[in-house]
């Protein structure tokens, strides 16, 4: 049976291709097409990587990441559109657009990947953490770049630093309760991890 995760994991794949593959380039452009697929492909997963955390928590009715995730992503916009007004660094091709720092798109991928990995652990955070990383190239090398190296690692730890803050592991249960029966012999075991 194909779980809840996979559907959406299908689901997302499905879009970015689709998108990637609509997307058409001006007659006059100095960019090749694999440009325009890279910005697009980190716009969609700016979004999906949250909204995939988000909905992790749902799935596993799992309401106190629930909240800690709401916290967390919600401090790390804020962070960053504040950081964006406050030190009004000019965008890179000179655009005359004065809020490149930190990355808006690094940030929110960042935080989705950073709270799958250390809520629900390395094994679904490493391919959260390569989408966002994927997002981050994505901001500097699409077409004309929008943001320079330093602009997209401020983006990971204002992603990063607020998961931090916030979020604490998953556990499912620390007790465990056990019944045996065979024959005359009864046996109740109680477990509880530390």
């Amino acid at each position: 049976m194909v779980n809840k995760t996979t559907i959406l994991l299908i689901s997302l794949l499905f879009i970015i291709t689709n998108k990637a593959l609509s997307q058409t380039i001006e007659p006059n452009s100095t960019h090749e097409k694999w440009e325009f697929v890279l910005e697009d492909t980190g716009d969609v997963l700016q979004i999906a990587i949250p909204v995939a955390a988000g909905l992790t928590t749902l799935f596993k009715e799992d309401w106190d990441g629930t909240k800690q995730f709401v916290f967390s992503y919600a401090t790390s916009l804020v962070v960053t559109h504040s950081l964006k007004k406050i030190i009004r660094k000019e965008r890179p091709e000179d655009r005359n657009l004065y809020d490149a720092f930190p990355s808006g798109h690094t940030t929110s991928a960042f935080s989705g990947a950073s709270f799958i990995q250390r809520r629900y652990g390395w094994k679904y955070g490493k391919w959260a953490y390569l989408g966002a990383a994927l997002v981050g190239v994505s901001r500097m090398e699409g077409p004309d770049g929008w943001h320079d190296i330093w602009d997209v690692l401020a983006g990971a730890v204002v992603g990063i630093g607020s998961t931090y803050i916030f979020t604490t592991p998953y556990e499912k249960s620390k007790v465990n309760v056990g019944f045996l029966s065979n024959g005359d012999t009864h046996v109740l075991t109680l477990i509880y991890k530390f």
